[in-house]
């Protein structure tokens, strides 16, 4: 069931983006539908986020990255305007990669360190030209159970050279996500206070690091504060 979803909300989201293709609207539209396939994952899903983070224009929202269910579960949490950033090679995956590149999100070259790094420049010009917000995984991959892992810089330094915030995103353990019982508990996915990165001080690469570890420290304390939530709701309930 959760396959046929997919392929349909795929399908759907490519021709609708025909008539308006690469929008930045796109994507948010798109995840609407890829969030209503929790359902088929037997979990509830709780979205959290203050008034002043909902009034911000451009930002980084940098959110840890667990597993495949991913792409249903956090779909509930973007914001209008975002696009994500992803491997260039996901073009080709049948129906996903044709909706993920028409629906607006940026590709890259993994491969070619060169033009990975040219992408953080031509990141923040999209943002800045297009109004966009961008979704990035710092941990640049999946942690399958293994709790935060370390994150990489590529996503603060497209915030400071676009000269936006960046937004932390905590999402609580969905490891113990199954497919074979229809009640999976909760999951919760809080937005965090914005990180302005200061572009006049003299020692930037210091200022990145410094930054890209308080993010670090700020998900990776929320991350346990959640589940530990999230544990004392479903024993509450037994």
């Amino acid at each position: 069931m959760i396959t046929i979803a997919l392929v349909l909300i795929c399908i759907f989201s490519c021709i609708f983006c025909l008539f308006r293709p690469f929008h930045k609207n796109n994507a948010h539209l798109t995840c609407a539908y890829l969030a209503k396939v929790t359902k088929l994952l037997g979990v509830d899903i709780e979205v959290r986020i203050t008034d002043s983070i909902k009034n911000l224009n451009s930002v980084v929202y940098i959110c840890n990255h667990q597993n495949t269910w991913d792409m249903f579960t956090l779909a509930r949490a973007v914001r209008p305007n975002t696009v994500s950033v992803g491997k260039k090679s996901l073009k080709w995956i049948p129906f996903f990669g044709q909706m993920y590149w028409l629906t607006g999100n940026i590709l890259i070259d993994r491969k070619n360190s060169s033009k990975a790094k040219s992408t953080i420049a031509q990141t923040a010009n999209k943002i800045n030209t297009d109004g966009l917000s961008v979704w990035l995984f710092p941990e640049g991959t999946r942690s399958n159970g293994k709790g935060i892992l370390p994150f990489k810089t590529g996503a603060f330094r497209t915030a400071q050279q676009a000269n936006v915030p960046v937004v932390p995103i905590c999402a609580s353990s969905t490891n113990n996500i199954k497919l074979n019982r229809w009640d999976n508990g909760k999951i919760i996915i809080e937005f965090l206070a914005p990180i302005q990165i200061d572009n006049e001080t003299t020692e930037k690469n210091d200022t990145i690091k410094s930054v890209t570890q308080k993010a670090h420290k700020m998900i990776t304390d929320k991350f346990n504060e959640l589940n530990a939530e999230v544990k004392e709701e479903i024993e509450s309930k037994q």
